[in-house]
């Protein structure tokens, strides 16, 4: 089944080229020049992989993808931009990217993100269950009493990872290796989106709790599982 691949620059020379080049990739390509028409292309199509450029006008490659992420399921966001600063960097993930490349960029590099951005999708457990909740990994949903809640990416990887270690303590460090790719990598990052998981745990009625073990990390527990005396 052929890729499809959004790409959204605010300069059209440069998306015309970059959907031109993955189009000889065997991708199949559509692009975009600002925010809007990438929303509008994001609501009428389904696209597999999206490269955003963060200086869009108008609405910034930020605002985008936290706007993809509530709009789409099961997309993969490269965020591509000049900026190189730290913060920039994890904003971009914080807004929901799962990778960032830095311009100028070689298409060589564009193309193995993008397969690995590929694999990580086919390699993901379709469906986990746990408790009352049923987590669909591939399109990011929680579903919960037969209704279905959407996660960003990195909200369904990390309430995937605790699922498949339930009532057992994952680590912060195993938690970002996992989630975002390095050990090393702000581990406050992991508090904000634990709470996040925690709110949409909520919010979907489930009674599985997140529980902190100070100074360790987290696990994911069933409440109603009371231990045999």
């Amino acid at each position: 089944m052929t890729t499809r691949v959004l790409v959204v620059d605010d300069e059209p020379q440069l998306a015309d080229l970059i959907a031109r080049q993955l189009s000889r990739e065997g991708y199949e390509t559509a692009s975009a020049i600002d925010g809007i028409a990438a929303l509008t292309l994001a609501s009428d199509h389904d696209f597999d992989l999206a490269v955003v450029d963060v200086n869009l006008p108008g609405m910034n490659g930020f605002e985008l993808c936290r706007r993809l992420r509530q709009q789409t399921t099961g997309l993969g966001i490269l965020m591509l931009t000049a900026r190189d600063a730290i913060d920039d960097r994890v904003r971009g993930l914080d807004a929901g990217a799962d990778d960032y490349l830095i311009k100028p960029f070689d298409f060589a590099e564009l193309y193995a993100r993008l397969r690995a951005l590929r694999r990580r999708e086919s390699l993901a457990t379709t469906r986990l269950q746990f408790g009352d909740l049923t987590l669909s990994t591939d399109r990011g949903i929680l579903t919960v009493a037969g209704r279905d809640h959407p996660l960003s990416r990195r909200e369904a990887d990390l309430l995937r990872v605790l699922a498949e270690h339930p009532g057992s303590t994952v680590s912060r460090p195993d938690l970002l290796a996992e989630v975002w790719g390095s050990p090393h990598f702000q581990s406050n990052v992991v508090d904000q989106y634990v709470r996040y998981v925690r709110r949409k745990l909520t919010a979907a009625g489930s009674a599985m709790q997140i529980e902190t073990e100070r100074g360790v990390g987290f696990r994911l527990t069933d409440p109603r599982q009371v231990e045999a005396p």
